[in-house]
């Protein structure tokens, strides 16, 4: 892939990177409440999110326990 290709590129890839930072950061922040309950250690879905670009979408969908 050239240089060339990337540029023409850039505008579809810039916001789907600001929609994963997006997911990433309210992931996180709704992680880190201690009144949060999740199916499985909350180590592991913090690493599951950083590891998959569909991370926090699992999380989401089927990390998080309703209380």
């Amino acid at each position: 892939m050239d240089t060339n290709e990337l540029v023409r590129m850039l505008p579809l890839l810039a916001p789907l990177g600001l929609i994963e930072l997006v997911l990433l950061i309210a992931g996180f922040l709704d992680l880190a409440k201690t009144e949060r309950r999740t199916r499985g250690p909350k180590w592991v879905w913090a690493i599951v999110m950083f590891v998959s670009f569909i991370g926090p979408v699992i999380y989401f969908l089927a990390g998080r326990e309703e209380v």
